[in-house]
């Protein structure tokens, strides 16, 4: 059995070099035409094209949300406790405002599509499988504002699946890193103008409500834990010197290590905003993102046999950095999964134009498809090491025991 796996994750790799050229197209692709969440029409496009032109795939090409998608492949008799297993890669396609692919979703969706197509391939080179096995690739829109995976969650599109994969790039290769609950909150204050010189009394100054806002939050970030996180800016803040401000508009980020803490930092922050209001007199609208991200669970099966596959490949792991948020975060609470990081041959920060042209850069390519392989070849090991399913489903249900027992544990105390 160990020298047939180790020839089918030769495949795996074969395949995906073999693919190389058209995966780098589609990447670049979308590198080149850089969209905003919920609006990623021209992304979109592109990986549902890519895969109705791979022969085997089955394309629904507006999966439950406008630009999703879901791209099957096999077949399973059953799911969790079945005799199939359903295998699920995803791809994310979103940038970011003014600055493009700064965060490398064209990587992500590239590695994607390219463990499908290297896991597809290898199993139809081996011809029977010792468990039934579906590969369903699910295009996710709107990581980077939103939350598409949230709504592609309570719309049941991760229903039938038995573990999720997808790689995030970044400054080093590592299995795990640790990512926060978040939620993001905008805050409106309505006051009234008047002439900032000739009658100020008859003014409610919007601005110094959210002056009084910010300072607030910054007062109140002493108090917190030293693992939670508030930050944000005032978009909106007048319109000209003469004029008092009779609205202003701010916007927050409110993050913590577990999603279950976020109750209570929301209520902090939202004591906030409205005691500047009270103060100047003006009204105000508290307005809470819809989704909210939840930090990723982890699964450590799954990571130890990722980081084997990675060190086969050449690749050195860390342990150390990140403390962004991801709405696979959400995924991982629902299905067993990774959402390993990659190198992509820069030391560039994310979100800054430097990492914008790194994640478009032809070395980065070499690095995307060795962590397709990576991904490929796990799903493998599910597949073919008996009892390794198993354990990584025991320690998902262990992990979500455990997460619910400590929600019961805090809203007794409450």
């Amino acid at each position: 059995m160990a020298e047939k796996l180790q020839a089918l994750k030769q495949h795996v790799c074969s395949s995906i070099d073999e693919g190389k050229e058209k995966l780098h197209r589609l990447g670049d692709a979308i590198w080149s035409h850089p969209e905003l969440a919920y609006g990623e029409r021209h992304a979109h496009e592109t990986l549902v094209h890519f895969f109705k032109q791979e022969k085997g795939w089955t394309v629904e090409e507006h999966y439950k949300l406008e630009t999703a998608f879901r791209a099957t492949w096999g077949g399973v008799d059953g799911v969790d406790g079945g005799s199939g297993l359903n295998v699920g890669f995803l791809c994310e396609y979103d940038a970011l405002p003014a600055l493009g692919h700064a965060c490398g979703h064209n990587l992500i969706a590239e590695s994607g599509a390219a463990a499908a197509l290297g896991l597809k391939a290898a199993l139809e080179s081996e011809g029977a499988c010792p468990v039934p096995t579906k590969i369903t690739v699910l295009g996710t829109p709107a990581e980077e504002d939103g939350g598409g995976k949230v709504d592609l969650l309570r719309e049941g599109a991760f229903e039938g699946l038995d573990v999720v994969f997808m790689a995030h790039p970044t400054q080093k290769n590592a299995a795990y890193l640790p990512a926060m609950a978040i939620q993001g909150v905008l805050v409106k204050y309505h006051g009234r103008a008047s002439h900032a010189s000739a009658y100020p009394w008859e003014g409610v100054n919007a601005l110094d409500a959210a002056v009084l806002a910010y300072s607030n939050i910054s007062s109140l970030r002493q108090q917190l834990r030293p693992d939670w996180r508030i930050h944000g800016i005032i978009k909106h803040g007048g319109v000209k010197p003469n004029i008092i401000p009779d609205y202003t508009e701010l916007e927050y980020y409110l993050r913590t290590s577990s999603h279950q803490d976020l109750p209570n930092i929301r209520d902090k922050a939202e004591a906030c905003f409205r005691a500047a209001a009270l103060a100047t007199g003006c009204e105000v609208e508290i307005l809470f993102d819809k989704n909210e991200f939840y930090e990723v669970l982890r699964n450590g099966t799954l990571e130890d046999l990722y980081e084997q596959n990675g060190k086969a490949l050449g690749m050195t792991f860390t342990t150390e950095g990140f403390s962004g948020s991801t709405d696979f975060g959400n995924v991982s609470h629902a299905v067993p999964g990774i959402h390993p990081y990659f190198y992509i041959g820069s030391e560039a920060l994310n979100h800054t134009a430097e990492y914008t042209a790194a994640s478009g850069a032809d070395e980065a390519q070499v690095y995307t498809l060795r962590t397709a392989k990576a991904l490929a070849m796990t799903a493998l090991d599910l597949i073919f090491i008996p009892g390794v399913l198993d354990k990584v489903k025991v320690e998902f249900r262990k992990a979500r025991f455990g997460e619910e027992r400590n929600c019961i544990r805090k809203n007794t105390e409450k």
